[in-house]
């Protein structure tokens, strides 16, 4: 069985971000994920930056992007630096593939997702093992390093499924589009993260981008993953069901109910959002924050 991942990150300034996808407006969701970020990152002294994940057209909404940073502003969450945008990285995703391809690290894929249904829903590498290798399709990476366990900064020690971990995963999409898992990695090492903030549903994520940083010779951030926000068990707030997008015009209410979420003590209403979060970050508390990965609310 492979060993856990030791991180260490203790000598590094502390770097944060928030990374939203530009498929419609922030929702309530998304605000605990940005404050949680955020108020990690300013107790502790530390960048808070913001990347625009703009790698997947079809799912994209135009204008959201804008919409996502002027209500980030609304709300009093301003960031360091400039905003990074995937789309503006994409040849460096490309310089990765092409010399994992070369260095056979990686490999081209043809099997459709019915066929991978078939193999019990993990891909079990059968192309990877042709005399004659593809030369077009899905890029799927050499996963040796297989990365299972790791240490969560809130939710403790986590193991994945050793199929899961184990499988050779895909770095980029047979529609020429790049994967999240490539991406991700890639910028979170090229912006400096120190520590990733965001909510439970990529906990098991994590594990694949522990693998590609150790292939890439990358120094891995920690982790930390908050709770989801949740209608009934299971179905979290998203984009992709629709949830209400929080008001911009009117944020107080909605910084104390995330507050709330997160654990911590609610904050004076002020007219000006940026106030509230300066006793939010003076009174953050790590340790009151649920270590659960689903906290249902009310619709």
């Amino acid at each position: 069985m492979p060993m856990p991942l030791t991180l260490n990150t203790s000598n590094r300034p502390y770097v944060g971000r928030f990374a939203p996808s530009p498929s419609g407006a922030l929702h309530f969701g998304s605000l605990i994920a940005a404050l949680g970020s955020y108020l990690r990152a300013r107790s502790l002294g530390g960048q808070w930056l913001i990347r625009i994940e703009d790698i997947d057209p079809p799912r994209e909404i135009k204008g959201a992007a804008d919409d996502i940073l002027r209500t980030l502003e609304a709300y009093g969450l301003e960031w360091d630096g400039a905003v990074l945008y995937q789309s503006q990285r994409t040849e460096a995703y490309q310089a990765q593939i092409d010399s994992l391809l070369a260095q056979n690290k990686a490999y081209f894929c043809q099997c459709s997702r019915k066929q991978i249904q078939a193999m019990g829903g993990i891909y079990d590498g059968r192309c990877h093992r042709l005399l004659q290798a593809h030369t077009f399709g899905a890029v799927r990476i050499v996963n040796t390093a297989q990365v299972q366990e790791f240490d969560d900064n809130l939710m403790g020690h986590i193991c994945v499924d050793t199929p899961f971990a184990a499988e050779d995963f895909i770095i980029k999409r047979s529609d020429g589009l790049y994967a999240y898992q490539l991406a991700v990695v890639l910028d979170d090492a090229y912006q400096g993260i120190t520590e990733v903030v965001r909510g439970c549903d990529l906990i098991e994520a994590s594990c694949r981008q522990l693998s590609l940083y150790q292939t890439f010779g990358l120094t891995a951030p920690e982790w930390l993953h908050l709770p989801l926000a949740c209608l009934t068990p299971g179905f979290k707030l998203s984009k992709q069901n629709h949830a209400q997008a929080i008001d911009k015009q009117h944020p107080q209410a909605s910084l104390n109910a995330a507050l709330a979420f997160l654990g911590q003590r609610r904050v004076e209403q002020h007219a000006c959002a940026a106030k509230m979060l300066e006793q939010a970050v003076d009174q953050f508390q790590l340790s009151t924050i649920p270590q659960q990965s689903e906290i249902l609310i009310e619709p």
